[in-house]
């Protein structure tokens, strides 16, 4: 592990650092698949919120 000394002679441990990495950006295989989750998640999400209020206003 990685110690430094600091003023008066403590020890400090640092965690170890992850490597780091640049993103890329969603290729057109991955910008499809994102509109679809999406557009799917919309649908269920009305569909819940529909069904949500036909339940509540039937009693």
């Amino acid at each position: 592990m990685p110690y430094t000394t600091e003023e008066g002679g403590r020890l400090n441990n640092f965690a170890s650092e992850p490597e780091m990495y640049r993103a890329e950006p969603p290729n057109s295989t991955e910008k499809r698949n994102y509109l679809i989750l999406g557009t799917l998640g919309a649908v269920i999400i009305g569909a819940v919120i529909t069904v949500a209020f036909y339940a509540s206003s039937a009693g």
